[in-house]
């Protein structure tokens, strides 16, 4: 009866069947475990591609690539991660102004 009970409970809010019987709330909790390790890493790579949408979209008037302005800035020695550099692009746009000049000089 504690494991039922337990396990209905962790399954409260699913729909259909899978909140109220205890086979198909034992499958959904399975399942909804095994999805949330798989994106868990997949979190990481959304961020850094969203990271990289604001950074090239910040490089748009210095009519630079996305690519290019990350070379530029290994080249110079210029360490900023992809979401110091986003942050940048989106709140800041004077600082990434200067750090796009000192990457290009």
């Amino acid at each position: 009866m504690k494991h039922r009970r337990n396990v209905l409970k962790d399954a409260k809010g699913f729909r259909f069947g899978r909140s109220k019987k205890e086979r198909e709330a034992k499958v959904a909790l399975t399942k909804a475990g095994v999805y949330a390790f798989a994106h868990r890493r997949d979190k990481k790579g959304d961020f850094r591609a969203l990271w990289q949408t604001r950074i090239s979209a910040g490089l748009v008037p210095f009519e630079l690539s996305y690519s290019k302005f990350i070379g530029m800035l290994k080249k110079k020695n210029i360490v900023l991660n992809r979401k110091m550099l986003s942050e940048l692009a989106a709140d800041e746009p004077k600082v990434f102004e200067q750090i796009v000049t000192l990457a290009k000089s």
